[in-house]
């Protein structure tokens, strides 16, 4: 791996992400946090319902100190636990944005990468988070925690390490072709942002959200498309290449496509809302030939109402 390529792009994603943060001051003003985007700490307040001091556990990390370690716990199964309160978990915003190699489309070299608009919208999500007090935890391509849950600019900056070397990596994901099964080891009662194109099977889908939604996690799905998987706007003989190993595909008149394909994505679409609909989630939509402003911004305000 190119170690000054893997710089670059972290310092180009934090800096878009940056921007995006930075444009919306009013925002963060106006944003009313109420006790989910408090801390507990040892001698915190103690509240009624989400604030009231219940004990949760979730499996080491090596991001854990060892004295967060739940020995009676532990004891009673091959893992080791560590203990943190229920008001810490429901502060805990989890991100994960796909980078499987079909998010790397784009249909024309002045446009964004699916993937790397997906990563700097969760970067800024990151960065307006730990702002408001919350912590942070991203999973890997494969769903999976990369250490545990912090808070403050380093968490960002991490975040952006992590990303920026999977965007530049030629490693294919176990699951690139479907969602991942998320880890039934995240923070109960926290929040969840999954950045995709969701052009995977749907029930794939619905398996990955239904078992998040079970585990009592919120979350908000946000789409990310190129425009031209919008409208399909070829003409004449097209020959469409896979980019997660499926082959390729000749069409002879590829405008006589279009109708069809419109109509099974916009199917795709509303199943996809009335996912999130069915288990009180949100749904959002992002074209990378628009800014990501409006779409940061709109998952902002999502996640705060959700919680209030």
């Amino acid at each position: 791996m190119n170690v000054s390529a893997k710089r670059e792009q972290s310092h180009n994603l934090r800096v878009r992400a940056d921007a995006i943060s930075a444009a919306l001051p009013s925002l963060l003003v106006s944003a009313r946090r109420i006790a989910a985007s408090v801390t507990l700490g040892s001698h915190g307040r103690r509240r009624a319902g989400v604030g009231d001091s219940f004990w949760q556990f979730r499996p080491y990390s090596k991001d854990d100190t060892p004295q967060a370690i739940d020995w009676r716990q532990s004891g009673k199964f091959d893992t080791v636990f560590v203990r943190e309160r229920e008001w810490v978990a429901a502060q805990t915003a989890v991100l994960w944005c796909d980078t499987s190699p079909s998010m790397r489309y784009r249909s024309s070299p002045n446009l964004i990468t699916k993937a790397e608009r997906a990563a700097v919208m969760m970067l800024a999500m990151a960065e307006l988070l730990v702002d408001g007090g919350e912590r942070v935890l991203r999973l890997d391509g494969e769903g999976r925690p990369q250490r545990a849950a912090a808070a403050g600019r380093i968490a960002v900056a991490q975040i952006g390490d992590a990303v920026a070397a999977e965007l530049i990596s030629d490693e294919r994901p176990e699951s690139a072709s479907t969602m991942p099964i998320f880890s039934a080891a995240l923070p109960r009662y926290a929040s969840i942002v999954l950045l995709s194109d969701f052009l995977a099977p749907l029930e794939d889908i619905a398996n990955s959200v239904r078992a998040l939604a079970r585990w009592g996690i919120g979350g908000h799905l946000v789409q990310v498309l190129d425009p031209a998987e919008e409208t399909l706007p070829f003409s004449g003989r097209v020959r469409f290449v896979g980019l997660e190993e499926e082959g390729a595909t000749v069409i002879d008149r590829a405008e006589e496509a279009r109708t069809g394909y419109v109509s099974k994505l916009m199917a795709h679409r509303q199943g996809l809302k009335a996912l999130a609909t069915s288990v009180g989630w949100s749904f959002g939509l992002h074209h990378t030939d628009h800014s990501p402003l409006p779409a940061t911004a709109a998952l902002h305000n999502a996640i705060t109402g959700f919680r209030r």
